[in-house]
């Protein structure tokens, strides 16, 4: 795989002459949004600390500087997560989506990998002056994302077997909320609780529900060479494939609320987000329209964060307000 930067009909003569901080900046704004990525990943970061310490019973919070440390790490973890994903899809992206910051010369392999290494020493430094412990954690993020980046050594395979890809890829997620939670229970030297058990497994089914989501498409929106489910499975098939995981997702929530103690509150929000979610792609079955098939991937963004703000986020908020 060359690493050279490569142009072509996409490219666009005032963005590839320009600084390469301007280049980064639009890089980000297309692939990475660092404000609402880092937004979203900060409130997946404190939900995961959060749900640590009430299923602990533990009262407050952690310190806000290991909170912060954290964060930093949480959110630069997955900027590496699209880093990788650049090298792992660069011959598709040359081929089938020309338009893209890496194939239309906008940044190259090489300067993605720059920043990539930076980052990496940047994680490993903070980690070690402020909290050596988590170290164990981070490296085994590290380590699955290296082998994530490889695709396992089976590329060719998993290519072929869409179900595995997507299966195995999606394990990222939790293990960057185990090194999260461990924010509260490793710190403090304590066993994790059992109910993280159910918390990381919704994390996991909430990378589905949005993989999915977003890869449903109409008919009239399928291109060649860019996979979506609709396509893959049938367009029914597809969107009953979401709902059904959408289904395994609450049932899970649930099991973890029932581990953190929550109420029959917690309950009602869940079914009340979980009716509202699944709306767009019943009303896509009988009329499959761009608008619903959009409204289905927000949909599972606006599930994730729910789930999120209901296990942790907003019960954490409540205690911390109400001790105020």
């Amino acid at each position: 795989m060359k690493l050279a930067t490569q142009y072509n009909e996409f490219s666009i003569a005032g963005e590839i002459n320009a600084s390469f901080l301007k280049r980064f900046y639009l890089y980000q704004k297309e692939r990475f949004p660092v404000l609402g990525h880092g937004l979203l990943v900060a409130s997946f970061s404190f939900s995961a600390i959060s749900y640590s310490r009430i299923c602990r019973g533990a009262e407050g919070f952690v310190a806000w500087e290991t909170f912060f440390v954290g964060i930093l790490t949480t959110i630069t973890l997955f900027l590496l997560v699209r880093i990788f994903d650049e090298f792992k899809d660069a011959e598709d992206d040359a081929r089938y989506r020309k338009e893209l910051p890496v194939p239309r010369g906008l940044v190259s392999l090489r300067e993605l990998g720059v920043i990539g290494i930076i980052l990496v020493v940047l994680q490993v430094v903070v980690n070690f002056w402020f909290f050596p412990k988590m170290l164990v954690l981070y490296f085994v993020v590290i380590g699955y994302l290296s082998l994530m980046g490889k695709e396992f050594f089976v590329s060719e395979w998993l290519k072929k077997h869409q179900f595995w890809y997507v299966t195995s890829h999606m394990f990222i997620i939790p293990l960057v909320d185990i090194y999260a939670s461990g924010l509260d229970w490793l710190l403090e030297g304590v066993s994790a609780p059992k109910g993280l058990m159910f918390f990381f497994a919704v994390s996991y089914m909430n990378g589905i529900v949005v993989e999915i989501g977003r890869k449903i498409r109409t008919p009239q929106k399928e291109a060649e060479g860019v996979l979506s489910y609709t396509a893959m499975l049938g367009t029914n098939r597809a969107v009953i494939l979401w709902i059904f995981i959408l289904l395994i997702t609450l049932s899970l929530s649930i099991a973890a609320s029932f581990f953190a103690g929550y109420g029959i509150a917690a309950f009602i929000v869940l079914g009340c987000v979980f009716m509202l979610c699944v709306s767009p792609a019943v009303l896509f079955l009988y009329n499959k329209t761009t608008r619903l098939s959009k409204m289905i991937e927000y949909a599972s963004a606006l599930w994730t964060i729910a789930m999120y703000l209901t296990l942790g986020g907003g019960p954490m908020i409540s205690k911390l307000l109400f001790h105020l």
